[in-house]
């Protein structure tokens, strides 16, 4: 399926948030993700199912001084 991944396309397998995240080698713990303009709770994102053009957004936090 396709989506647009952080204003790229991407062509995922993944169904759901949490497996497009793995499929992205990205740890869980560092990001925050947000579909179609709606932040989701990590509790969610393994029912989370993803549907061909969503627009996902990944941020992660950087710290700094």
């Amino acid at each position: 399926m396709q989506i647009l991944l952080n204003g790229q396309p991407v062509q995922t397998k993944g169904r759901t948030l949490h497996a497009l995240i793995v499929e992205q080698d990205i740890v869980p713990e560092t990001i925050v993700a947000e579909v179609n303009l709606q932040l989701i709770k990590q509790e969610h994102w393994q029912q989370y199912v993803l549907h061909q053009g969503d627009t996902v957004e990944l941020l992660s936090f950087v710290g700094g001084g």
